[in-house]
């Protein structure tokens, strides 16, 4: 019995280990050396903790991680709001629910890139749709430069990356709503609760697990934004909309600094390896 069952585990091993070694060569490789690249001089050879103190020193890294900081903060912020709030509309039993599901998940389907641009010509202040509508109804008195000045440009990203990815948290949470029995409604609905009371006694509690996957995976995604900064503002005006995933791809790929891009990416997955430690215990504690 012993001897069966250990042999289906090699076997189950041996099923698993192609895609373990494609996935040691996809992340692992590239993992391994960037990290033993930033800790090597520039002029080459030994061990040095240079770049990581040229880190410490670099305003422009202190730019970018304070910009990094926002955009994750109020973009993950919004789309558990907003997400949280379509999710509790969509599992209302509306008339043609289906269709209105597939329109609010619409925005998540359209690639960062191509999001980009559709919000950079929105943003355009000659001849941008968000300016003419905003005359129009008279909120606005004469265009505004969205990507220009020194406080509308973040904002202005970080409005566009709202809208790009509130469905990815939207879905996660309907997910959950749908997992909430309902009996437990009626059953409060019978006793006297309001909807206010359901909410914060049955929804909350039901979603909480489901709140802290959206919160942490959506913060990973957001930590890595780039194709949707790159395409509306490169990182500009000057460094105003700068995040570390623009700034370590301008070190590497224009400035050529593969060494101290590196480090910059070293730092980049520890922060990502703090925000994943709630959603991985979770985890954890669940196997």
């Amino acid at each position: 019995m012993a001897t069966a069952r250990s042999k289906s585990i090699r076997t189950g091993y041996l099923f698993v280990l192609p895609a373990l070694l494609l996935l040691l060569a996809v992340l692992g490789f590239p993992a391994v050396f960037s990290l033993t690249l930033s800790f090597r001089p520039e002029s080459g050879g030994g061990f040095s903790l240079e770049h990581y103190r040229l880190l410490l020193e670099d305003t422009l890294f202190h730019q970018a991680f304070w910009n990094t900081g926002l955009l994750v903060g109020l973009s993950v912020a919004a789309h558990l709001g907003f997400g949280l709030a379509v999710a509790l509309a969509l599992n209302l039993p509306l008339r043609g629910q289906p269709a209105l599901r597939l329109v609010a998940l619409l925005p998540w389907v359209v690639p960062d890139v191509v999001t980009g641009i559709i919000w950079k010509w929105l943003y355009n202040p000659l001849n941008g749709a968000l300016n003419d509508v905003l005359l129009r109804l008279g909120l606005l008195a004469a265009p505004l430069d969205w990507l220009g000045g020194r406080y509308l440009p973040l904002l202005s990203v970080i409005l566009a990356n709202v809208w790009r990815g509130f469905p990815f948290v939207m879905i996660i949470l309907l997910a959950g709503l749908q997992a909430i029995p309902r009996e437990r409604y009626e059953a409060a609905s019978i006793d006297g609760a309001n909807a206010l009371q359901r909410f914060r006694y049955i929804t909350l509690p039901g979603l909480r697990k489901m709140l802290v996957v959206s919160l942490a995976l959506d913060t990973v995604w957001e930590v890595r934004r780039f194709g949707l900064i790159q395409a509306m503002t490169q990182g500009g005006p000057g460094s105003l909309t700068e995040v570390l995933s623009t700034l370590v791809y301008k070190q590497y790929f224009a400035f050529f600094r593969f060494e101290y891009a590196s480090a910059m990416a070293v730092v980049m997955a520890g922060v990502l390896l703090l925000v994943s430690l709630p959603y991985i215990r979770m985890i954890s504690r669940e196997e």
